[in-house]
């Protein structure tokens, strides 16, 4: 059995990794267990926090949201964000560590299915808003995004009922994770990585 420490953002991202990868890769022998920093994700706190972690696991990832980094620098990217966290432990623990950012936030990975989130939200409504979304973003979860204002999130919690910790990882069980992979490239990727490890 592989044993893999994810340091996350936040309780949604530790629920759902506990409700769809655990399951998951736990039929690969992958034994993943979230770790979560309970928001306030800076790269100085993920460094800090990444030279421990390293040592209480065989492999160690990230599940960081792009908008939930503070100070980032104007011309920060999702690549840029990995390479500086990847820089965070010793040379010797590097093939240790698979950095990733999750692009814009999490709850990009929802508009995967427009169904399942007008099925957990109870609104059937939600559907062909969900549906607008995605087309206006080429059919890709992971562009759902204009601004900070109008992050995935912000659209959720602004035009239903939902609640991060509660409904995220809710509509993600449902949509599952072959859809998801379908649809969002980098999330596929990051994953395939994880699976490699066995």
């Amino acid at each position: 059995m592989v044993r893999i420490g994810i340091s996350v953002e936040g309780a949604t991202e530790e629920r759902f990794v506990k409700v769809v990868l655990v399951p998951h890769l736990l039929t690969r022998g992958i034994y993943a267990t979230p770790v979560s920093l309970n928001g306030n994700i800076s790269v100085d706190r993920v460094k800090h926090e990444l030279k421990h972690l390293v040592h209480s696991f065989d492999y160690t990832s990230t599940f960081y949201d792009f908008y939930g980094f503070k100070h980032k620098e104007a011309a920060e990217t999702k690549l840029t964000l990995e390479q500086k966290i990847h820089s965070a432990v010793d040379e010797y623990q590097k093939h240790k560590l698979i950095p990733y950012v999750q692009m814009y936030e999490f709850e990009g990975l929802l508009f995967s299915s427009p169904e399942a989130i007008a099925s957990q939200l109870q609104d059937e409504k939600l559907h062909e808003w969900a549906s607008t979304i995605l087309l206006e973003f080429d059919n890709n979860p992971e562009s759902v995004n204009n601004s900070k204002e109008t992050a995935p999130s912000k659209r959720l919690e602004a035009n239903t009922i939902y609640r991060k910790t509660t409904h995220g990882p809710n509509i993600a069980k449902e949509i599952g994770l072959d859809r998801m992979r379908a649809m969002c490239a980098g999330f596929n990727e990051w994953l395939s990585k994880i699976e490699a490890l066995n």
